[in-house]
């Protein structure tokens, strides 16, 4: 991919600027133009994967996730050929939208560029094609969504059909119906769980903020754009600190294939004036996500889009995940709806949090434990709260960053007996440095865990109930990558190799050291902090620089009393 000069001077920190990011988006679109079929219905790209709604969804889906992006960039040439692909999809192409298919979210993509593009695409439609489009995403109105995120794409094509006079009842009820729905699943601070339970990741931004808030901007709904720019903006102040120096979104949760997609609800903020951030912050955090991904072999040789982080990766894939999955991240691309002269592409870049100063961020909607050292520019995601409903090393692991990744041998884990599982999470806390949780480990034991942090510096207590009396228990920390250093040290419960055995008694006390960082030389983890055991369940952290905490922790919950 080709891209203009880095710009210092304006972009000091990733070197990119608007320039850049349409540059990026029109070699997207150039690349994926050779694999349209069908009169540009369908786009087929290749590889062997095909997700499990089948070929022609997959084809479908390829279309819908590109035409967004032609919509962001508002080139009309572009534009035009997406017109000759809708109408000829809807000619009889495209798969039907039924109850909890794939087509369901295509048609939000859809509505959604529709809507942006109204006098370059749908006003230039022949009416017999406006009637066949408006009949084909008719049917989004009354389909079954799956109970979580899905919801809100009847929403979104609602919106779009009400606007344009095509069965207005039914456009306005569906519209309700899918605002009421994510209301049961907002639990506060700026955060939904993408559905009932507790599965918190990168679907809040993407998702469950960005087509509500559209839906109202596109409206001029006042009410609803406060509502729920209000939450927007609540959600950056967090979701802002998950990004690390070098640009890298935090690595947990699904559909992660969609890599800088991460960057939409920063431009959401920005686009709609609902944001914690300055224009440079906000321009420096996408950049940066951007920057990393293009860096990092996210384009292939052919200037397509693989399925993988990096590169290809078939561990960050799901079921559902087929070869125009990627283009899901043409979502970041929203901030070219930004004209060239907004202060967001004018600015010059500023340091976003983890450049700033190191940070220890309690999130109590999620329980999660936010750690962040500007030093090496590494955010560590301390999971006390997030869980899919199975286990899933992507939600369910103790701690993620925005440098590793989960592994095949169970990093960040208490494993019990040989079970490494952890469902049934229980938040029991978060506060000043803290976070706490109760799960259910191997053998149906009860672990409770806390860990504390300061700097790059953890540590990671857990008390094991439940399990027979010389049940082996076994800890485990970061799978650094080269370049970064991971350290784990056993201070109670635990030998050398980070083993032991549960003891007699309500719970056994098992406490290690822990650190993951990029700097070269750190102080010794023996002088940064110091533990000692106090009885059954308790102990007491003194730090070198900070005063000290003492904890408890029992089958009834957890105690931190920080001091000093």
């Amino acid at each position: 991919m080709h891209l203009p000069p880095d710009d210092r001077i304006r972009s000091p920190y990733t070197g990119y600027t608007r320039a850049h990011w349409e540059a990026a988006a029109d070699a997207l679109l150039a690349a994926t133009e050779p694999y349209a079929a069908e009169g540009g219905a369908l786009y087929y790209f290749p590889g062997d994967r095909t997700s499990w709604s089948g070929r022609l969804s997959d084809g479908l889906e390829g279309y819908a996730r590109t035409v967004l992006l032609a919509a962001f960039r508002q080139d009309e040439t572009v534009l035009q050929r997406y017109a000759e692909g809708l109408a000829a999809g809807v000619s009889g192409v495209w798969p039907r939208i039924e109850d909890r298919s794939q087509p369901l979210v295509e048609a939000a993509s859809i509505a959604v560029a529709l809507r942006l593009t109204r006098p370059l695409l749908w006003d230039r439609l022949e009416d017999s094609a406006r009637e066949r489009v408006a009949g084909w995403l008719g049917d989004a109105l009354s389909a079954e969504a799956w109970p979580c995120n899905w919801e809100l794409f009847p929403v979104t094509v609602g919106g779009f059909l009400e606007e344009v006079g095509y069965e207005v009842a039914a456009s306005r009820k569906a519209v309700e119906r899918g605002l009421e729905r994510i209301e049961e699943w907002y639990v506060g601070g700026g955060w939904y769980t993408d559905g009932e339970g507790r599965k918190f990741d990168y679907y809040n931004g993407w998702a469950m903020h960005l087509y509500p808030v559209l839906h109202a901007w596109f409206a001029g709904d006042s009410r609803l754009s406060t509502a729920y720019g209000e939450r927007l903006s609540a959600h950056l102040a967090d979701y802002s600190r998950l990004f690390g120096g070098d640009g890298a979104p935090m690595h947990q949760g699904r559909s992660l294939t969609y890599r800088f997609a991460t960057a939409a609800p920063l431009w959401l903020g920005a686009l709609t004036g609902h944001t914690p951030l300055t224009p440079g912050e906000t321009r420096r955090l996408a950049s940066g996500a951007l920057k990393y991904f293009l860096d990092r072999g996210a384009v292939n040789s052919d200037g397509l889009l693989t399925l993988g982080w990096h590169g290809p990766d078939e561990a960050v894939l799901q079921g559902y995940s087929g070869p125009a999955s990627p283009y899901w991240a043409s979502k970041a691309f929203i901030g070219l709806l930004l004209p060239p002269d907004h202060e967001v592409w004018t600015s010059v870049e500023e340091p976003g949090p983890v450049e700033r100063a190191d940070e220890v961020r309690p999130v109590a909607a999620p329980n999660w434990l936010i750690q962040s050292t500007r030093s090496d520019g590494l955010v560590r995601l301390h999971n006390h709260g997030s869980e899919d409903i199975r286990y899933d090393p992507y939600y369910t692991r103790l701690a993620y960053s925005t440098v590793t990744a989960p592994s095949s041998s169970y990093d960040n884990s208490v494993i019990v007996g040989d079970d490494p599982s952890r469902t049934g999470i229980e938040p029991l806390g978060v506060g000043d440095g803290w976070v706490a949780s109760r799960h259910v480990g191997g053998g149906d034991t009860r672990v409770t865990s806390v860990v504390l942090a300061r700097g790059a510096v953890e540590v990671r207590a857990y008390l094991v109930s439940g399990a027979e009396v010389g049940t082996s228990v076994r800890v485990t920390g970061w799978a650094a990558p080269d370049g970064v250093r991971a350290e784990l040290v056993p201070v109670l419960g635990l030998d050398e190799a980070l083993g032991g055995v549960v003891g007699e008694g309500d719970g056994t006390l098992f406490v290690a050291l822990a650190r993951l960082t990029a700097e070269a030389d750190p102080v010794p983890l023996g002088e940064a902090v110091t533990v000692a055991g106090e009885g059954e369940g308790e102990f007491t952290v003194r730090w070198s620089v900070g005063g000290q905490v003492r904890v408890r922790l029992a089958d009834s919950g957890v105690e931190v009393v920080a001091s000093g």
